[in-house]
Protein backbone atom coordinates (compact mmCIF):
# COMPACT_ATOMS: atom_id res chain seq x y z
CA UNK A 1 0.00 0.00 0.00
CA UNK A 2 1.98 3.41 -1.09
CA UNK A 3 1.83 6.22 1.61
CA UNK A 4 -1.41 8.50 -0.18
CA UNK A 5 -3.63 5.08 0.32
CA UNK A 6 -2.09 4.75 3.81
CA UNK A 7 -2.49 8.49 4.79
CA UNK A 8 -6.66 8.12 3.13
CA UNK A 9 -7.38 5.25 5.20
CA UNK A 10 -6.13 6.70 8.34
CA UNK A 11 -7.90 9.84 7.09
CA UNK A 12 -11.33 7.83 7.10
CA UNK A 13 -10.98 6.19 10.01
CA UNK A 14 -10.66 9.62 11.88
CA UNK A 15 -13.97 10.83 9.88
CA UNK A 16 -16.00 7.72 11.06
CA UNK A 17 -14.61 8.36 14.83
CA UNK A 18 -16.17 11.54 14.21
CA UNK A 19 -19.11 10.69 12.86
CA UNK A 20 -18.49 12.27 9.93
CA UNK A 21 -18.33 9.56 7.32
CA UNK A 22 -19.83 6.00 7.06
CA UNK A 23 -18.99 2.67 5.95
CA UNK A 24 -20.17 0.37 4.08
CA UNK A 25 -19.97 -3.95 4.91
CA UNK A 26 -20.94 -6.94 3.38
CA UNK A 27 -20.78 -10.52 5.22
CA UNK A 28 -21.34 -13.91 2.99
CA UNK A 29 -21.28 -17.51 3.46
CA UNK A 30 -22.69 -19.77 0.73
CA UNK A 31 -23.08 -23.76 0.50
CA UNK A 32 -23.95 -25.96 -1.88
CA UNK A 33 -26.37 -29.26 -2.29
CA UNK A 34 -26.01 -31.78 -4.51
CA UNK A 35 -28.69 -30.81 -6.63
CA UNK A 36 -31.47 -28.35 -7.02
CA UNK A 37 -34.83 -30.23 -5.53
CA UNK A 38 -32.97 -29.89 -2.24
CA UNK A 39 -31.17 -26.75 -2.35
CA UNK A 40 -34.90 -25.67 -2.86
CA UNK A 41 -36.26 -27.73 0.14
CA UNK A 42 -33.07 -25.73 2.38
CA UNK A 43 -34.44 -22.90 1.06
CA UNK A 44 -37.37 -22.62 2.94
CA UNK A 45 -35.89 -24.14 5.96
CA UNK A 46 -33.38 -20.99 5.70
CA UNK A 47 -36.20 -18.46 5.29
CA UNK A 48 -37.35 -19.79 8.50
CA UNK A 49 -34.47 -19.45 9.73
CA UNK A 50 -33.95 -16.00 8.64
CA UNK A 51 -37.65 -14.94 10.04
CA UNK A 52 -37.39 -16.02 13.20
CA UNK A 53 -35.09 -13.48 14.82
CA UNK A 54 -35.54 -14.67 18.30
CA UNK A 55 -33.52 -18.11 17.53
CA UNK A 56 -30.85 -16.11 16.53
CA UNK A 57 -29.73 -15.66 20.63
CA UNK A 58 -29.38 -19.32 20.50
CA UNK A 59 -26.03 -19.62 18.70
CA UNK A 60 -23.02 -21.47 20.72
CA UNK A 61 -19.86 -19.58 21.02
CA UNK A 62 -19.84 -15.72 21.56
CA UNK A 63 -23.07 -13.96 20.24
CA UNK A 64 -25.07 -11.43 20.71
CA UNK A 65 -28.81 -11.47 22.32
CA UNK A 66 -31.71 -10.59 19.94
CA UNK A 67 -35.41 -10.02 21.15
CA UNK A 68 -38.13 -9.46 18.89
CA UNK A 69 -40.98 -6.51 20.30
CA UNK A 70 -44.24 -5.77 18.36
CA UNK A 71 -45.21 -2.13 16.71
CA UNK A 72 -46.36 -0.74 20.45
CA UNK A 73 -43.14 -2.26 22.42
CA UNK A 74 -44.47 -5.74 23.69
CA UNK A 75 -42.09 -8.94 23.47
CA UNK A 76 -43.25 -11.29 21.01
CA UNK A 77 -42.60 -14.67 20.18
CA UNK A 78 -43.61 -14.49 16.43
CA UNK A 79 -41.83 -16.57 13.55
CA UNK A 80 -42.47 -14.26 11.19
CA UNK A 81 -41.86 -10.29 12.01
CA UNK A 82 -43.90 -7.40 10.22
CA UNK A 83 -42.69 -4.44 9.23
CA UNK A 84 -42.63 -1.90 11.75
CA UNK A 85 -41.68 -4.77 14.31
CA UNK A 86 -38.34 -4.01 16.68
CA UNK A 87 -35.55 -6.22 17.77
CA UNK A 88 -33.43 -5.47 20.48
CA UNK A 89 -29.82 -6.46 20.03
CA UNK A 90 -27.43 -6.98 23.42
CA UNK A 91 -23.45 -7.46 22.22
CA UNK A 92 -22.04 -10.20 24.25
CA UNK A 93 -19.32 -7.91 25.37
CA UNK A 94 -21.72 -5.04 27.19
CA UNK A 95 -24.94 -4.71 28.48
CA UNK A 96 -25.89 -2.14 26.32
CA UNK A 97 -29.64 -1.95 24.71
CA UNK A 98 -29.13 -1.35 20.69
CA UNK A 99 -32.83 -1.02 18.92
CA UNK A 100 -33.78 -1.65 15.50
CA UNK A 101 -36.70 -1.09 13.53
CA UNK A 102 -37.59 -3.36 10.42
CA UNK A 103 -38.65 -0.86 7.50
CA UNK A 104 -39.12 -3.79 4.29
CA UNK A 105 -39.82 -7.57 3.94
CA UNK A 106 -39.18 -8.45 0.58
CA UNK A 107 -39.68 -12.38 -0.82
CA UNK A 108 -39.54 -13.56 -4.26
CA UNK A 109 -39.64 -17.16 -5.46
CA UNK A 110 -35.61 -17.46 -4.64
CA UNK A 111 -34.76 -15.09 -2.36
CA UNK A 112 -36.03 -13.66 1.19
CA UNK A 113 -34.67 -10.77 3.11
CA UNK A 114 -35.60 -7.99 5.48
CA UNK A 115 -33.97 -4.28 5.84
CA UNK A 116 -33.61 -2.56 9.44
CA UNK A 117 -32.44 0.58 10.64
CA UNK A 118 -31.11 2.18 14.12
CA UNK A 119 -33.85 3.50 15.91
CA UNK A 120 -35.58 4.95 19.03
CA UNK A 121 -36.49 2.12 21.93
CA UNK A 122 -40.04 1.42 21.46
CA UNK A 123 -42.76 2.35 23.67
CA UNK A 124 -46.97 3.52 23.45
CA UNK A 125 -46.42 6.95 24.72
CA UNK A 126 -46.57 9.40 21.53
CA UNK A 127 -44.58 11.98 23.25
CA UNK A 128 -41.55 10.25 23.65
CA UNK A 129 -38.49 11.34 22.94
CA UNK A 130 -36.96 10.37 19.45
CA UNK A 131 -33.21 9.15 20.52
CA UNK A 132 -31.96 6.90 18.44
CA UNK A 133 -31.16 3.93 20.93
CA UNK A 134 -28.34 2.08 18.54
CA UNK A 135 -24.66 3.11 17.95
CA UNK A 136 -25.33 3.52 14.48
CA UNK A 137 -27.04 6.49 12.98
CA UNK A 138 -30.38 5.80 11.85
CA UNK A 139 -29.56 6.53 8.20
CA UNK A 140 -27.62 3.15 8.46
CA UNK A 141 -29.20 0.03 7.56
CA UNK A 142 -28.66 -3.65 7.97
CA UNK A 143 -30.34 -6.21 5.18
CA UNK A 144 -30.37 -10.08 6.45
CA UNK A 145 -31.15 -12.12 3.16
CA UNK A 146 -30.72 -15.64 1.90
CA UNK A 147 -31.00 -16.46 -1.78
CA UNK A 148 -31.09 -19.67 -4.11
CA UNK A 149 -28.81 -19.91 -7.42
CA UNK A 150 -29.03 -23.17 -8.36
CA UNK A 151 -28.19 -25.40 -6.01
CA UNK A 152 -26.29 -22.80 -4.14
CA UNK A 153 -27.69 -21.12 -0.99
CA UNK A 154 -26.26 -17.97 -0.25
CA UNK A 155 -26.52 -15.75 3.27
CA UNK A 156 -25.77 -12.08 3.25
CA UNK A 157 -25.89 -9.62 5.82
CA UNK A 158 -25.25 -6.27 3.90
CA UNK A 159 -24.56 -3.03 6.25
CA UNK A 160 -25.09 0.02 4.38
CA UNK A 161 -24.02 3.78 5.68
CA UNK A 162 -22.65 2.60 8.98
CA UNK A 163 -21.49 6.15 10.59
CA UNK A 164 -21.70 6.45 14.64
CA UNK A 165 -24.30 8.14 16.63
CA UNK A 166 -22.19 10.44 18.83
CA UNK A 167 -23.86 14.12 17.45
CA UNK A 168 -26.85 15.83 18.05
CA UNK A 169 -30.18 15.40 19.90
CA UNK A 170 -30.48 11.36 18.46
CA UNK A 171 -27.31 10.58 19.99
CA UNK A 172 -28.75 11.93 23.72
CA UNK A 173 -26.26 11.09 26.53
CA UNK A 174 -25.24 8.42 24.40
CA UNK A 175 -22.53 10.17 22.17
CA UNK A 176 -19.43 8.66 24.10
CA UNK A 177 -21.02 5.63 24.94
CA UNK A 178 -21.73 4.81 21.42
CA UNK A 179 -18.78 6.37 20.13
CA UNK A 180 -16.61 3.38 22.49
CA UNK A 181 -19.20 0.45 21.40
CA UNK A 182 -18.61 1.03 17.37
CA UNK A 183 -15.22 1.52 17.50
CA UNK A 184 -14.59 -1.15 20.51
CA UNK A 185 -16.70 -3.82 21.89
CA UNK A 186 -18.91 -4.31 18.16
CA UNK A 187 -15.38 -3.76 16.33
CA UNK A 188 -14.66 -6.69 17.89
CA UNK A 189 -17.56 -8.62 17.31
CA UNK A 190 -19.14 -7.74 14.12
CA UNK A 191 -17.02 -9.88 11.58
CA UNK A 192 -17.74 -13.27 13.93
CA UNK A 193 -21.52 -12.36 14.69
CA UNK A 194 -22.20 -11.74 10.84
CA UNK A 195 -20.15 -14.41 9.31
CA UNK A 196 -21.76 -17.15 12.02
CA UNK A 197 -25.54 -15.66 11.72
CA UNK A 198 -25.44 -15.99 7.72
CA UNK A 199 -23.75 -19.69 7.77
CA UNK A 200 -26.49 -20.83 10.13
CA UNK A 201 -29.09 -19.49 7.67
CA UNK A 202 -27.30 -21.36 5.02
CA UNK A 203 -25.70 -24.20 6.57
CA UNK A 204 -27.65 -27.65 7.18
CA UNK A 205 -25.41 -28.96 9.93
CA UNK A 206 -25.52 -25.12 11.97
CA UNK A 207 -28.85 -25.61 13.42
CA UNK A 208 -26.91 -28.08 15.46
CA UNK A 209 -24.75 -25.51 17.41
CA UNK A 210 -27.97 -23.74 18.90
CA UNK A 211 -28.00 -23.63 22.72
CA UNK A 212 -30.57 -25.28 24.13
CA UNK A 213 -32.91 -24.40 26.94
CA UNK A 214 -31.29 -24.78 30.44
Amino acid sequence: MDLKKIVDKVKKEAEVLQGEATKDKLYQQEYTYPDEATAQQEFEEAKRKLFDINLWSKLEGINSTFLLYDQRGRRTTAKMPEVGYYFKIILPVSKIENWVRITEINIQDNMAEFVVHPSEKPTERADHEHVIEHFFIKEASSTFRVERKGSTLIGSEIGKNEGINNKGEEAGDRALLNTLTAEGGWAGVQELQWDKLVSYFVHPDETQHLKTEE
